[in-house]
C-alpha cells in the first residue's frame, strides 16, 4: 500500500487539491446565493447547471483530447474552470452565474476523466485496487476539507474565491509534470439506458436515486442550513459531517453486501437514511447539533449507496458488458444530479426549506420500498456468484473511476 502511493503521490496530491477546491466552491456558492438573495427556486436552476456541464463534458471531451491531445486539453479546462470560479464573485447574477457553472462543471469532469486515466495509467493489475481505495480516502477526506474552508473568509466577499481558483490551479501543477505516460482514454461502448433497465431495474433506478439525493444535497444543503439560519461555521460543519460518514462507512457497508444479498443492503441502507430524516421532522430537531448527527447517518448510509448500485448491477451483467455498461451508470447517475436541485429548489421556495429534508427522504423512501418489490419479483443471485463489492468515491464520479472499478470487478469474476 506504501508503495502504491509513494509512486502516485503526485497524482493523488494534485486530486486532492482540486477536490479541496471543489468541496469549497460547492457550499460557497450556495451561501452566496442566499447573501445575494437569489430565490430558492432559481438557486435551484443555477446549482443544476455544474451536472449538466458535467454530463456533456462526458461526450465532448474525448473528442477534444483526439485532437489537441490530453495535455492541452487539460491545461486548458483547468485554466477556464479557474477563471470561471472568480468570474462568480465578480457577476453575481443568476443567468450568468447558471452560464458559469455550467462551464466549470463542463471543466471539472474533463480535468477529473484526464486525471483519472492518468491515474489508471500509473498502476498495474495488481495494484489497482488498492489504489483506487486511497483514491477514495484522498478524495473524500479532500472534498470534507473542502467544506471546513469555508471558515476561512467571508462567503459575501472576494477572498474565498480566489482561493478555490489558487487551489484548482495549482493542483494541475503535479498533475501535469508528472512523468507518468500519456493516458489512454476509454473508448465509448454502447449500452443504452433501456439496456441498463432491462438488465438491472434496481441498479438503474437506485443510480438516478442516488444522484437526485446527492445532487440534492450538495447543491442545495448550504442553502437549506443558511436559510434556517445557520452560522457559517454550522453550514460547513454539517456538509463536512455528511461526507465524513459516508467516508467511514463505506468499507462496512461495502464488506455486508458482500456477504448478504445487495438488495437487502441497499434496502437497509436507503431505509435507514429516510428514517434519519424523517425523524428530524417528526421530533422537530432543527438545531445544528442534531441535524449534524442526522446527516451524519444519512451520508453514512446513502455516499456507499453509488458503488452498492454498480456492484448490485454487476451481478447481472456478463463480464465483457461491465465495461460498457460504467458510462450508462454514470449517466443515469448524473440525471438524477440534474433532476435533484431543479426539484429542491421550487419546492423549498414555495413550502419551507424543511421541505429539503422531506424530499430526501421521500427519495430514499421510495427508493427503499422499491427495492423490496424487486427483492420479491426476482430471485437473488446466489452469494458464491455474486462479484466482489469495489469501493468507487462518490463525490465526483467519472466514467473513468468507474470503468476502473468496473476493470477491477473483472479481474476478480475471473480470477
Amino acid at each position: 500500500m506504501l508503495a502504491t502511493i509513494r509512486a502516485n503521490w503526485a497524482l493523488l496530491v494534485g486530486i486532492g487539491l482540486l477536490m479541496l477546491g471543489h468541496g469549497l466552491q460547492g457550499t460557497l456558492l450556495g451561501v452566496r446565493a442566499v447573501i445575494e438573495q437569489f430565490p430558492t427556486s432559481v438557486t435551484g436552476i443555477i446549482m443544476s447547471g455544474y451536472s449538466i456541464g458535467f454530463l456533456a463534458s462526458a461526450v465532448f471531451t474525448q473528442r477534444l483530447v483526439r485532437k489537441v491531445g490530453h495535455v492541452r486539453v487539460f491545461a486548458a479546462l483547468s485554466a477556464v474552470a479557474s477563471a470561471a470560479i472568480l468570474a462568480h464573485s465578480i457577476l453575481a447574477e443568476p443567468f450568468t452565474w447558471f452560464v458559469l457553472r455550467f462551464v466549470t462543471g463542463f471543466c471539472m469532469s474533463g480535468v477529473y476523466v484526464i486525471a483519472e486515466s492518468w491515474l489508471n495509467a500509473s498502476t498495474d493489475n495488481e495494484h489497482r485496487g488498492q489504489l483506487l481505495s486511497v483514491y477514495m480516502v484522498v478524495q473524500l477526506s479532500a472534498w470534507a476539507g473542502g467544506q471546513l474552508l469555508l471558515n476561512l473568509g467571508d462567503p459575501g466577499d472576494f477572498p474565498l474565491f480566489i482561493f478555490v481558483s489558487v487551489l484548482v490551479s495549482i493542483a494541475v501543477v503535479p498533475l501535469l509534470l508528472s512523468a507518468i505516460p500519456a493516458p489512454v482514454l476509454p473508448a465509448a461502448r454502447k449500452f443504452s439506458l433501456a439496456d441498463l433497465y432491462k438488465t438491472s431495474p434496481l441498479g438503474c433506478i437506485g443510480m438516478m436515486a442516488v444522484g437526485l439525493s446527492q445532487g440534492g444535497f450538495f447543491n442545495m444543503g448550504a442553502v437549506f442550513a443558511q436559510t434556517i439560519g445557520f452560522s457559517v461555521a454550522e453550514i460547513s460543519m454539517m456538509m463536512a459531517v455528511t461526507t465524513i460518514g459516508g467516508m467511514l462507512l463505506q468499507w462496512p457497508v461495502g464488506q455486508l453486501s458482500d456477504k448478504l444479498d445487495r438488495r437487502t443492503v441497499l434496502t437497509v441502507v436507503t431505509l435507514v437514511a429516510s428514517v434519519a430524516l424523517t425523524g428530524t421532522l417528526v421530533f422537530g430537531f432543527d438545531d445544528p447539533y442534531s441535524l449534524t448527527a442526522a446527516f451524519f447517518i444519512y451520508g453514512g448510509m446513502c455516499l456507499p449507496m453509488y458503488s452498492l448500485c454498480v456492484a448490485h448491477t454487476n451481478d447481472y451483467l456478463e463480464s465483457d458488458q461491465m465495461i460498457g455498461a460504467s458510462s450508462t451508470l454514470v449517466f443515469a447517475n448524473g440525471l438524477g444530479m440534474v433532476v435533484g436541485p431543479l426539484v429542491l429548489g421550487p419546492v423549498m421556495q414555495w413550502s419551507t426549506p424543511f421541505a429539503f429534508i422531506a424530499m430526501l427522504a421521500i427519495v430514499h423512501g421510495v427508493l427503499g420500498i422499491f427495492a423490496i418489490y424487486r427483492s420479491r419479483v426476482r430471485p437473488s443471485v446466489p452469494l458464491d456468484e455474486q462479484g466482489q463489492h469495489v469501493y468507487i468515491p462518490a463525490a465526483a464520479p467519472t466514467s473513468v473511476v468507474t470503468s476502473i472499478a468496473q476493470e477491477e470487478a473483472v479481474e476478480n469474476a475471473e480470477s
